[in-house]
């Protein structure tokens, strides 16, 4: 019996050709691969026809979905094209890596002890003891075990052959050859060397805990390994990552492995396909096997001939794409240069870096900005793969696909932007699609805020994440549809929670998501806590959802009637409760309700209700009465009046008087500016009484009180359009200009001494000086 060791970087074109030659020559009669085991029943998917990488293996916790875990592949991944070979030629595959069921148990054991022991420390609240326990806790988070990155070996190979980094060796060394002679066994003698190298440290960089899970995954592969050798198998191809390799070639006693693995905790565990994407390959996604371009590997791996001249064809046809020139006497002059600059250093053939620095000079003119877009769209890429029809999935992934598949909105990686008319009725059912996705923590689509569409259109941005799949897996507790587990998930978080305002974005969301057996639970739960709330912020942070949907449920066919009652209620205890809730505010807290007011009285004016609208404005004068309301929510009721047309000019301008007195502390003066003025200027501008009421008590202020006031001054003019602002200036030049002569009489003015000055000043200003 042999045992053939194929040492392999998890994702590369290079090693895959090499890996699937030898794999081919050898004819092995198993083929074991570097995965979990317990995934090895939907192995057999792979080879369908609609299975379409890059696609990645999900095993999740059946009693904890979120705990789970991916093993990703691309078509250039080697283990996809080593178990594509045994599937095609029946050759058993199986993976044999330490199973999915062990690891998830092992992270579960440690985050339980993690826990027990915190829990441990926070039962000692002793002084004397804090700063060891902060110690000890620092010692125990998880994010802290591990903050020395681990070093790749492979480094130390690319510095010997005299390579900048690990990653263009490798691609130069392997990913670029078109043969796999002497290739792994090339590979196993150099990680051999490196193991030697640091054995007496470990894997260098790792935690203990990350070494010893290490150990036991090479013992689990090694146990693997003689149980195909006991079934009788004479050629055994055993796939793993390049690092294993010698820990597999030369195997300890069996008893040795069996002792580590015994005992191992393990939960239940599931397993599926799920799309994936190239950006999700890349190491900038956190990948910890992630390479830097899979959208340039899979072109490696596509591209059997001329691969630079096919790859600046691609090149030119993006950047035409985007209306830049790229014609086709550049694109020869750039395959040209990227040929010369590979000689220049040694290569038989063009890589990245040359095709990159060809690209810049020839075809963007040396400009960087168009190979951003040529590292996302190309050498990164956004390709999405597809799973098989037959893949397991839990019933309610099968209702998302199928409604994914009957209102046209496929997942794509791409960032996309829909746009929707809530009049047509699959763009309705596309909208309630997406909020139900949102209420269950999908984020698909983030809604657009685009004003003036109107109430019938909506706008969303799309972007699917594989890692949908597993919040799609954790929902489906809640039901078997879309519709039923958004509704009952909503429900759910009816009865958890804690406040008014809480509720009524809530049923918000119900409302758009059309889900009417939580919009009526919703209903009851709004009603009784109605009924008990004292806290008047509660209460005006819940009016402005519930008056958005009385004002516009008719667009998506809700009735309002059920809502009208809670509305009324809600303003007329905001209306009682409002004065008291406006006195003895600090600035903070003054700052705080000045939106709940502003919030308030846009849901009010929204509703257009005249007696609802009446009410308010009689209260919001009563604030604006009252000695203990604060300047800042005292100016903004006069403005919200004064634009509601429910106080007079000559009313406003006296209240404007008051505040503005020397009786008023200048602090309190500038707060009331600044809420009547919040938002906009031209009232100053088109009204001269108000004018001269504000340049008055500006002039009055002495020199230190106008200089304590500026930040608050400059921070109410800085809002105001720049338009306004410059309006305001011309203002303020022309009035002054027209009192020029009565700033200083002419009885005092020394004209002698003033022409002594002359000179100065026009040599400053670099003027001749005017003959007498």
């Amino acid at each position: 019996m042999s045992v053939h060791i194929f040492g392999i970087r998890h994702h590369g074109p290079g090693s895959a050709r090499s890996l699937r030659e030898a794999i081919a020559a050898l004819q092995p009669n198993i083929i074991l691969v570097e995965g979990p085991p317990d995934a090895n029943d939907v192995i057999p998917l792979l080879a369908q026809e609609d299975m379409q990488p890059p696609v990645a293996l999900l095993l999740y916790a059946q009693d904890d979905p979120q705990q789970a875990a991916y093993y990703p592949f691309a078509c250039f991944s080697p283990e996809w094209q080593a178990l594509h070979f045994g599937l095609s030629n029946n050759i058993p595959v199986q993976f044999m890596d330490l199973p999915q069921a062990m690891q998830l148990g092992l992270q579960r054991r440690s985050r339980e002890t993690f826990e027990a022991a915190l829990a441990e420390l926070d039962d000692d609240t002793s002084d004397a003891q804090s700063e060891e326990q902060q110690d000890k806790e620092a010692l125990l988070d998880p994010s802290d075990r591990e903050t020395d990155y681990p070093i790749d070996p492979l480094d130390w190979l690319a510095e010997a052959a005299g390579y900048r980094d690990r990653e263009l060796w490798w691609e130069r060394m392997v990913e670029q050859r078109q043969d796999s002679t002497d290739l792994f066994a090339a590979i196993l003698e150099a990680m051999t060397a490196l193991r030697a190298e640091v054995q007496n440290t470990g894997f260098p960089g790792h935690s203990e805990e990350r070494q010893q899970l290490e150990a036991y995954r090479e013992a689990y592969m090694r146990k693997t390994i003689r149980a195909a050798q006991k079934a009788g198998h004479e050629a055994i191809a055993v796939v793993c990552g390049a690092w294993h390799g010698p820990a597999l070639a030369k195997m300890p006693p069996a008893k040795q492995d069996n002792a580590l693995l015994k005992g191992l905790p393990k939960v239940k565990v599931k397993a599926t396909w799920v799309p994936w994407t190239y950006n999700r390959l890349a190491f900038r996604s956190g990948y910890g096997a992630g390479i830097e371009s899979p959208g340039w590997y899979h072109h490696l791996w596509s591209a059997r001939d001329l691969v630079g001249m096919r790859w600046l064809i691609r090149v030119a046809r993006l950047l035409r794409e985007q209306d830049i020139d790229a014609s086709s006497a550049s694109v020869i002059e750039a395959v040209r240069l990227a040929d010369t600059l590979a000689a220049l250093r040694g290569y038989a053939t063009p890589g990245l870096l040359e095709l990159n620095e060809a690209t810049q000079t020839v075809l963007c003119f040396g400009n960087d900005l168009p190979l951003q877009l040529i590292r996302e769209q190309l050498v990164i890429s956004d390709r999405l793969g597809t799973v098989s029809d037959d893949t397991p999935t839990v019933p309610l992934q099968q209702d998302l696909v199928a409604l994914q598949k009957r209102l046209r909105l496929k997942p794509q990686a791409l960032d996309k932007t829909l746009g929707l008319d809530l009049r047509k009725p699959n763009d309705l059912e596309r909208s309630h699609l997406l909020h139900r996705l949102n209420v269950l923590g999908i984020p698909w689509g983030s809604q657009l805020n685009d004003s003036g569409q109107g109430t019938f259109r909506e706008s969303w941005q799309l972007q699917w994440q594989p890692e949908f799949v597993v919040r799609v897996i954790e929902m489906a507790v809640w039901g078997n549809t879309v519709e039923l587990a958004a509704g009952a998930y909503l429900r759910h978080l009816a009865d958890e929670a804690a406040n008014l305002a809480h509720l009524t974005e809530l049923l918000d969301r119900a409302l758009y998501a059309e889900l009417p057996q939580a919009i009526a639970h919703l209903m009851t739960r709004i009603q009784a806590e109605a009924a008990v709330a004292t806290d008047i912020v509660h209460l005006m942070e819940a009016l402005p959802p519930l008056a958005n949907v009385l004002r516009y449920g008719t667009v998506r066919q809700i009735d309002p009637e059920a809502i009208a009652p809670i509305v009324d209620g809600l303003i007329a205890r905001i209306c009682v409760g409002l004065p008291l809730a406006c006195s003895a505010l600090d600035e903070e807290a003054a700052e705080t309700m000045s939106s709940h007011l502003d919030r308030v009285n846009r849901a009010i004016s929204l509703l257009e209700k005249e007696e609802h609208s009446r009410t308010w404005h009689a209260v919001l004068l009563q604030v604006c009465d009252r000695d203990t309301t604060p300047g800042r929510l005292a100016g903004q009721g006069c403005r919200i009046l004064l634009d509601a047309s429910a106080l007079e000019r000559e009313e406003v301008a006296r209240h404007m008087g008051l505040a503005l007195s020397t009786a008023t502390e200048p602090p309190e003066a500038a707060a009331w500016i600044e809420g009547f003025l919040a938002g906009s200027g031209l009232l100053l501008l088109h009204d001269d009484a108000l004018w001269q009421t504000v340049d008055r008590w500006v002039t009055s202020l002495s020199t230190d009180t106008f200089t304590a006031l500026l930040p608050l001054l400059r921070r109410t003019f800085s809002n105001f359009p720049a338009a306004e602002r410059r309006q305001m200036g011309e203002r303020v030049s022309r009035e002054a200009g027209s009192v020029e002569a009565k700033q200083v009489p002419v009885g005092n003015f020394d004209r002698d001494r003033a022409d002594t000055v002359l000179p100065a000043i026009a040599q400053l200003l670099g003027i001749p000086m005017p003959t007498p």
